[in-house]
């Protein structure tokens, strides 16, 4: 809840889903796009570049979506090598390995879990915690 309001966003800041006729997908990626930034906070990952990046590869194992797989491959482009050798070695290990184990992030109900500590949020889905790494640092 802090990360939302120091970044003033929400679930419902996000713009509706367009482009996608179906309803019951439309509705899975509004969930998607509604919950990205809960999931910055979830994995202990900024919202810098290597933070994303990290965070598109957990969401590219959890849910398989084109956008997210597209953004895990091609977001390295733009890292310095620092920041590509721990993203390899360390990074897309932990997110691939915690997006295999943990239950579908998608179907969580974070709204009623505001006042829930995240250690035991991580603790339930089966999350350890992000490597040591100083992410923040790094771009």
């Amino acid at each position: 809840l802090r990360f939302l309001d120091v970044n003033r966003v929400s679930p419902d800041t996000r713009a509706p889903t367009r482009f996608v006729d179906d309803e019951e997908l439309a509705y899975v990626i509004q969930r998607y796009r509604e919950i990205h930034d809960m999931l910055h906070t979830l994995l202990g990952m900024p919202t810098n570049i290597l933070g994303e990046i990290v965070v598109k590869w957990f969401e590219a194992v959890q849910t398989g979506l084109p956008m997210c797989i597209l953004g895990a491959l091609f977001g390295p482009i733009r890292l310095s090598a620092q920041s590509l050798r721990v993203l390899v070695s360390e990074l897309i290990p932990w997110a691939v390995q915690n997006g295999r184990r943990a239950p579908c992030v998608l179907n969580l109900y974070y709204e009623r879990r505001w006042e829930q500590p995240l250690r035991a949020l991580r603790e339930e889905l089966g999350i350890t915690d992000p490597p040591s790494v100083h992410v923040r640092g790094l771009a």
